[in-house]
């Protein structure tokens, strides 16, 4: 089996999503999409149904989003901490 990032892609309320990818992105997201349902054993899904987890994914796993993140986090706390004078 194919060892992809994402796993099965869950049935969620549909969300309206407007842009426009360039056409080999999109072919791109339909064959992931493909190879995910073969690896799963779920049907193809739609390949715009993938963004949002491979964003999410993306996102999870920028190591340096992650540590800003966490700095901008650290710094708002030490601004909400302050005792003005």
């Amino acid at each position: 089996m194919t060892k992809l990032k994402l796993g099965p892609i869950q049935d969620d309320k549909p969300v309206k999503v407007t842009l426009e990818l360039p056409a080999a992105l999109h072919r791109d997201l339909t064959a992931y999409a493909e190879v995910l349902a073969r690896g799963t054993g779920q049907p193809a899904t739609d390949p715009v149904k993938l963004i949002i987890p491979m964003l999410e994914r993306f996102i999870a796993t920028d190591r340096g989003f992650a540590k800003a993140k966490r700095g901008r986090i650290a710094h708002s706390d030490d601004k909400a901490g302050a005792v003005s004078e």
